[in-house]
C-alpha cells in the first residue's frame, strides 16, 4: 500500500487545490526554518512524532533527514523509544477511562 513512488502526486493534489496547498508547503517549510531550536533536533522530534502517527513516508523522509542533519543511529534509537514510551504511556491514562 505504501510507496513512496505516490509522493510525486503531490504535485497532483497540490493542483487540484492549490491556495491550500500552498499554504500547508509554507507553513511546513516555516515549522522547520529558523527559530531557536536546531533543525537536528527538529528532525528527531518530527521521527518521534511520525512513529506515533505511523506515518511511513513521514518516518522515511524525517530519518533521512535527521540523519543529514547531523543526528546519530543512537539518538534516532533513542527519539524511538521516547516516542514508545509516550504512546504507551497515552495507552495506560486513556485506559483509565475504562476503569470503572
Amino acid at each position: 500500500m505504501y510507496d513512496m513512488k505516490r509522493l510525486a502526486n503531490l504535485e497532483a493534489l497540490g493542483g487540484l487545490a492549490p491556495e491550500a496547498f500552498k499554504g500547508f508547503v509554507a507553513f511546513d517549510r516555516a515549522a522547520f526554518e529558523g527559530g531557536v531550536i536546531p533543525l537536528k533536533y527538529k528532525e528527531l522530534m518530527a521521527v518521534a512524532v511520525a512513529l506515533t502517527t505511523q506515518c511511513p513516508y513521514c518516518i522515511e523522509i524525517h530519518a533521512e533527514r535527521a540523519a543529514q542533519a547531523g543526528a546519530s543511529e543512537r539518538e534516532i534509537a533513542e527519539a524511538t523509544l521516547i516516542a514508545a514510551a509516550l504512546r504507551a504511556g497515552a495507552a495506560i491514562t486513556h485506559g483509565l477511562h475504562a476503569l470503572r
